[in-house]
């Protein structure tokens, strides 16, 4: 692309959204809205206004429409808002199908606001991001739920705006999946690449295959061994994930990594797996490989209700030893074929490149993820006639606290300078057709590091709402980088998700529960006690617990108490909990406090005295935790680096704490003892300020 195209695109972008003179400002939404033209007046929501579909489209839009009927009372606080058919009143939102405007595709559409919202487009999928535009123009006014008066029409440059996450090497549950849909989707973002089978690196694991890491994510009834047993999916359940992200406009891409990356299957069903280039490879000229692969991929294709629902499934092939192109061109070209005799359109790796051969490897109606040039060279590949999905590793790679590509995504970098048509070293044409779009990706390389679920999204949050922006529109953005990043770290991840655990923005004291005897969120064996001004809540172990406001506080944090343990507290006994991580006031038979977080257990050098009072702070950021006790540092969790017999390399170790809120001790081994002055702060107090943290203060109760 010529620089001087560059410049016209820019320019074209500015005066788009350059406001006239006397004219208010284009609104604020991520991704941009590509045009937007500005009327007097303003619509007003109200607590009586209905969502009023077209009688001709709405069973069509009932599904997005329901979703959207939810998001709206969340974010409004409006509890009785409706659904409907029929005409709209003023204050009511009305949507409609039927648009007929090309121009717009099936994800663009056409959103008019005044004294009614009018949603117009050509599909559902197009109607139902202009709720997720509305809903972000909403957000930025809630106290006033007034939003300015214009008409946005929009559409992507782009078909597939992705997220590639590896749950093959950790394990992620399926409320994190399906949270994750409704983050994607309110970013507009449609594609959701499940990787759903890897392992670890053998070098790590006493350089031994049967030691090594390995999982695959389904239930698989042909091969039960198959089944990870730290974590899978069942069937019905990933069915229905993949269901409920239709309503929200993404599609859910499973891959099941074959003929490399593949130890999971080696380790289920011996035999198939390479002596010549590890267990990790399976063996492509072995006969027995191809009859376990079919039958395991026939397992979530075949029958009236396929375990993989939607139109296209990811075959890997990737990483392959290079000896044996031929043999993998033939592997690649079967499993093409074999999915798609299911109705499926396939994705794949691809390593055509570095896999050089004559073995055909149909390309017709097959998508290449384009990760690295030197595997799969783009030109090439779209010679042969393959599309491709941007995916290149110098720029999209998170792989947690690895040491290498990115711990966190150059999201500055990308913002002014990545668009899914730069493929590596290489660009295209802006919307040169073989390119769906683009996908970013996290991959979890380097097994039991200690990373967690919020680990990776605290990660993944900023890149989401970059590449959002990027990947639904190739032009330059008109707002300067740090503007865009102001703004959008004001919009939550989606209408109810709190996954980052943010507070108000304001450094402030933002939870000093009383312990009021009058709370109903409290059991049997827990008491309240006064001594003068302090109230002081006691547990008797077993079931005591005290229910708070929160699940949980994420980076940065400082929670700060006193305690008082009784005497002979079992191991494991529980200070705080919530479904996210437990304090546990002796981790295991240590005796020292410590937590425990996605199987993960970390214990401070540290013992709480029973029977007396113990000031104790605990800090959290997302490098690591600290503790402190009457003020002073007792311990700091951060930096551990995991060495390795026989070999240089070691591993980092993730050692963060997303502070559990949701109990004061737990439904189950609660500790035995007494809590007081309990004060949670959303930023990391410095020494002096813990040393003054004595007396009770007011907190304002704020959450996001």
């Amino acid at each position: 692309m010529t620089k001087r195209f560059h410049t016209i695109l820019l320019l074209v972008s500015l005066l788009k959204f350059a406001p006239a003179q006397g004219q208010p400002a284009v609104p604020f939404v991520i991704p941009a809205l590509k045009s937007w033209i500005s009327n007097t007046g303003f619509f007003q929501l109200k607590n009586t206004a209905a969502i009023v579909m077209s009688p001709v489209s709405a069973r069509a839009l009932q599904p997005g429409m329901q979703v959207f009927l939810s998001d709206l009372k969340t974010t409004s606080g409006f509890g009785s808002l409706r659904l409907q058919t029929g005409t709209p009143d003023a204050g009511d939102v009305f949507v409609a199908l039927g648009l007929n405007d090309t121009a717009l595709g099936d994800e663009g559409y056409v959103l008019e606001i005044g004294k009614i919202v009018s949603i117009k487009a050509n599909t559902p999928t197009g109607a139902f991001w202009a709720t997720r535009t509305f809903l972000q123009l909403l957000e930025q006014n809630k106290k006033s739920k007034r939003i300015a008066a214009g008409i946005a029409r929009d559409f992507p440059d782009y078909p597939v705006r992705g997220f590639v996450l590896d749950a093959g090497r950790k394990f992620f549950t399926m409320d994190f999946l399906r949270n994750y849909v409704k983050f994607m989707a309110y970013y507009k973002m449609n594609d959701f690449h499940i990787h759903l089978n890897d392992n670890g690196f053998k070098k790590f694991f006493n350089n031994d295959w049967d030691q090594t890491y390995s999982a695959f994510r389904l239930e698989s009834s042909t091969y039960p061994e198959l089944t990870a047993r730290d974590g899978h999916y069942t069937k019905r359940e990933f069915r229905e994930l993949q269901l409920m992200a239709r309503n929200y406009g993404v599609n859910i891409i499973p891959e099941i990594d074959v003929p490399a990356h593949s130890l999971a299957f080696s380790k289920a069903v011996p035999g198939i797996g390479s002596r010549k280039y590890g267990m990790d490879h399976l063996d492509i000229t072995n006969p027995k490989t191809y009859e376990v692969i079919d039958h395991v991929f026939r397992e979530y294709l075949e029958g009236p209700n396929p375990v993989f629902v939607g139109k296209e499934v990811h075959i890997g092939t990737d990483e392959y030893a290079k000896e044996e192109s031929e043999n993998f061109r033939k592997f690649a070209d079967h499993y093409i074929r074999f999915v798609e005799q299911y109705g499926k359109k396939v994705r794949m790796w691809g390593s055509l490149t570095h896999a050089a051969g004559t073995t055909p490897v149909k390309a017709d109606g097959v998508t290449m993820n384009l990760w690295y040039n030197g595997y799969a060279d783009p030109k090439e590949m779209f010679r042969l006639g393959y599309k491709g999905i941007s995916t290149p590793d110098g720029y999209l790679y998170i792989v947690p606290a690895a040491g290498y590509y990115y711990d966190y995504l150059n999201t500055r970098m990308l913002y002014n300078s990545w668009a899914p048509y730069r493929i590596g070293k290489d660009s295209f044409d802006v919307r040169f057709p073989q390119i769906r779009g683009g996908a970013f990706a996290v991959w979890n390389d380097i097994v039991g590091n200690g990373i967690s679920e919020k680990d990776v999204h605290h990660r993944v949050f900023p890149a989401m709402q970059v590449l959002s922006q990027k990947m639904w529109t190739a032009a330059r953005s008109a707002l300067p980088y740090e503007t865009f990043m102001t703004r959008a770290m004001a919009l939550p991840e989606a209408p109810g998700l709190n996954l980052l655990g943010r507070f108000s923005s304001e450094r402030k004291l933002v939870l000093a529960p009383s312990f009021s005897s009058a709370s109903k969120a409290i059991s049997k064996n827990t008491k309240q006690l006064k001594e003068g001004h302090t109230n002081i809540l006691r547990l008797a172990g077993g079931n005591s617990y005290y229910a708070l406001p929160y699940n949980g506080i994420g980076y940065d944090y400082t929670v700060v108490f006193e305690i008082r343990p009784a005497k002979n507290n079992p191991g494991d006994a529980v200070l705080f909990s919530s479904p996210d991580a437990i304090v546990k006031l002796q981790q295991g038979n240590t005796g020292n406090l410590g937590f425990s977080r996605d199987g993960y257990d970390f214990t401070f050098n540290y013992k709480v005295p029973a029977d007396r009072w113990t000031r104790i702070a605990i800090a959290g950021n997302n490098k690591g935790t600290r503790l402190y006790v009457n003020g002073e540092l007792a311990d700091r969790l951060e930096g551990q680096k995991k060495g390795f017999a026989n070999i240089k390399d070691s591993i980092n170790i993730v050692q963060t704490l997303f502070f559990p809120l949701k109990y004061i001790g737990a439904k189950k081994n609660a500790f035995s003892g007494s809590v007081r002055n309990l004060k949670v702060y959303n930023y990391m107090l410095t020494p002096k300020e813990l040393a003054a943290v004595r007396e009770p203060e007011k907190a304002t109760m704020s959450g996001k």
